[in-house]
Formats: structure tokens, sequence, C-alpha cells
């Protein structure tokens, strides 16, 4: 028999904007209102340039956010300067929010390590992206052991995918965090799709939030295109844990929009019309709506937003773009603390090769 245990679900603005409950007091706030609202545009348009530039071969492969900018513009606003982002390759809103900028993130997309050492002091102590799929939860616990062990009110925020929540990593560091009562945040984003694995054929869990409690953790479930629930979700789940009363599971519900990467095809999998269904779903025109509705909005607003984000977005590429390229020996330098004899020929070979070819000898 299916699980009957009820996971809590929190939704308060519907996909016209209008409330469908008491929405909490923060709300009376316009400036972190328009906020929201600015960085989740901030975020789409980024994403639509950083395809482009993808498509036009400046940066390798890259995982969009179509669709799902509100779950991590409401997570970035929810953590503070001391807690620690473990994040996975899907967060490029949570690194805006959180102050990273836009030509670090390009450099890292266009495979140069460089883009990882953040230059904003409130994300110095983040991680940098994960690609191997839940391993990153498995580093979460490590800090906020740290952090408890230290006896520090700070908490550390994971994120991951549906897909790696059937991963052993991500189980395995749900028990060890129910056991230890850590100071940490599961962050699932449920965006319906692990590549071409529908939601459905993934797991037999009722929700994803229902894995919580196996690990005797809180699991709730929020609804990822509303970001006033979302953040008001995820905000009480970090001041639980900062206040020394443990982890907890955050399944936040949305959908894809776009690929699963800049190498991936949806349209082979799902179909136009499930996609066309999905729009009407997503956050942006959501939160906009209720703006207009409160006489926070307009299209002159609208109109003002959009051209300051495209010059914002403009100059970071042009900055990018200016960066020098890395040593060609910049692969092997920060592999080892020291570097074996046979990876030694390899860098030496490449070093040459570079310089043969016209590049400078960093050798």
């Amino acid at each position: 028999m299916p699980l009957s245990v009820r996971i809590p679900f929190t939704r308060y603005l519907d996909d016209h904007g209008q409330p469908l409950d008491e929405l909490p007091g923060w709300v009376d706030d316009p400036e972190l209102l328009l906020e929201l609202y600015r960085q989740m545009n901030l975020v789409r348009v980024f994403d639509q340039k950083c395809i482009a530039l993808q498509r036009t071969g400046q940066i390798g492969t890259y995982a969009s956010t179509l669709g799902q900018e509100a779950i991590g513009t409401a997570l970035g606003r929810a953590m503070t300067a001391e807690d620690v982002l473990i994040p996975y390759y899907r967060d490029t809103a949570v690194q805006l929010q959180r102050g990273v900028a836009m030509q670090d993130i390009l450099l890292y997309w266009g495979g140069d390590e460089r883009g990882s050492a953040w230059s904003a002091s409130t994300a110095a102590e983040d991680f940098p992206i994960c690609v191997p799929i839940a391993t990153q939860a498995c580093h979460a616990c490590g800090v906020a052991s740290a952090f408890r062990i230290r006896q520090q009110p700070r908490v550390a925020v994971t994120t991951c995918g549906d897909g790696a929540t059937s991963k052993g990593d991500f189980l395995e560091s749900l028990n060890l965090a129910g056991v230890w009562q850590l100071p940490l945040v599961f962050v699932v984003n449920n965006n319906q799709w692990a590549i071409s694995v529908p939601r459905s054929l993934q797991s037999a869990a009722p929700t994803l939030a229902h894995k919580a409690l196996a690990a005797g953790i809180p699991g709730e479930q929020v609804d990822g295109n509303d970001v006033l629930a979302v953040y008001d979700c995820i905000s009480a789940a970090i001041e639980r844990a900062r206040s020394g009363k443990g982890p907890t599971l955050v399944e936040c519900v949305t959908y894809r929009l776009g690929d699963h990467t800049t190498s991936d095809d949806a349209s082979r999998y799902r179909s136009a019309d499930e996609l066309s269904e999905a729009w009407k779903h997503e956050p942006i025109g959501r939160l906009q709506r209720f703006l207009h509705q409160q006489g926070l909005w307009d299209e002159r607003r609208e109109q003002d937003l959009q051209q300051q984000l495209t010059e914002r977005i403009n100059a970071a590429v042009e900055q990018f773009r200016a960066v020098p390229e890395a040593d060609a020996a910049a692969a092997f330098d920060h592999l080892y603390a020291q570097l074996p004899e046979c990876y030694r020929d390899q860098r030496d070979e490449l070093v040459a090769r570079a310089a043969t070819l016209g590049g400078t000898d960093h050798g």
C-alpha cells in the first residue's frame, strides 16, 4: 500500500497571481517583493544569453534554469552571508542572488576553473558547482558537521534535482543529517524530468519529501512556481536549522521548461502539449500579475527593467570575453598537492605543444 503519511504542501498564489490564503506578514514589504521579481527576471534574461553564447561556441555545455527561477532566487535571498551553499549544476539563480559575478559564472561554463574562485565575499566559502549527481549532499554533511563542532550558528544548504534523490549519496546524507541533527537544509528541485526519465518512473514515493521520513527529519513540499511560498518555507527551514532543531528536506515542485542541458533535445521524450501546459504555471508571470494587482508594477517599469537587465548582462559578457586565456598547464596545477610523475610528463608536453602553437610558455 502507498504511504498515507501526509506531507505539508504550501502555495500562496494561484497561476493568476491571486492569493489562495492569508499571506505571511513579510509580504507587506514591497521592496522585498520587487527585488524577488527583479532577480527572477535577471536569471531568465541571463539564462537566455548563456544559451546564445553556447550556441555560438563561446561557452561549453550549459544547464538552463528556465521555469525554475523562483527556487534559486528565493533560496539565495533566504540564506545569510554566513551560511554556505553546496550547489549542483542548475543553481545559477542562487549564485546570482549570493553575489557571484555573471562573468565568473560564464568563465565556469566556458571551461575555465577560475570561474569557481568567486570574487563575491558573500559566496567566498560556497562550494563550486557539482556536476556528479548527489555527491554534493555528502559534502554538505561535512560542512554542517563543522558548524556543529565549532558551535557556529551557521547553516549548510545543498540543492539537487529530482533524479538525485534516488542516489545512495543523497539517501545516506539524509540519514546522517538526521542521526547527527545537523544544521543542514536539503532543497530538491523537482522539475519532473531527470534528463529523459519522468518523475513517474524515477521513484515510487508519493512525494520526494516522503524520503525524509526514513531519516527521521521533516519533509515538506512547496509550489516551486510560487516564489512567495518557496521563500517562506525555505526561510523557516534555514532558521530551524540555525536554532539547533536539525535538518529539513524541502521539495520544490516545478517544471523544466527547457532542455536538460544545451546538449539535450527534450522534444525527443516529452510532448509539445505537456510543455505548453507547463508554461501556464511558470513563476515570473505569476508574480508579475500579483504585483500588478497590488499596484506595484506596470508596463513602463517592466520595459525599464528589461532594458537595464540587458545592458547589465551585455556588460558582464564583455568582461568575460576580455579575460585572458588560462595557462596551458592550469588543468594540471590543482589536481594534487604534489603532481605525480606521469601527470608531470603530460603537463610538460601540453605546455610545449601550446608554445609551438603560438601560446605563451607558462612552464
